[in-house]
């Protein structure tokens, strides 16, 4: 069992920057890939990016490429998402997941989910 617990979400401006963090708990986190996902009102629940369990694999949505890196720590047990130059197209609830198999872009992939953190951009 993996427990996951976003935070870091908030109301920023546009042009702003803001860093997620996903916090697990579980004795095989370290054997998990991770990845963040977002879903806007009225919206399906979309990828975002990816990072294998050694983190030498990351992928990314062409929509965040170049503004969101994922990273992690896994003696924290921690996955983070930095946020850069923000749109309000950002805002979002995000979540955080974790999957046991080699592939991460569908929401089918994962076998963990995290409650979400609200992303909120102003213009």
């Amino acid at each position: 069992q993996v427990q996951l617990v976003e935070s870091g979400g908030g109301l920023v401006q546009a042009g702003g920057s803001l860093r997620l963090s996903c916090a697990a708990s579980g004795r095989t986190y370290s054997s998990y890939g991770m990845g963040w996902f977002r879903q806007a009102p009225g919206k399906e629940r979309e990828f975002v990016a990816a990072i294998s369990w050694s983190g030498d694999r990351i992928s990314y949505a062409d929509s965040v490429k170049g503004r969101f890196t994922i990273s992690r720590d896994n003696a924290k047990k921690t996955v983070y998402l930095q946020i850069n130059s923000l749109k309000p197209e950002d805002t979002a609830v995000y979540y955080c997941g974790a999957a046991e198999g080699s592939t991460w872009y569908r929401i089918n992939d994962y076998d963990y989910w995290g409650q979400g953190t609200q992303v909120t951009v102003s213009s």
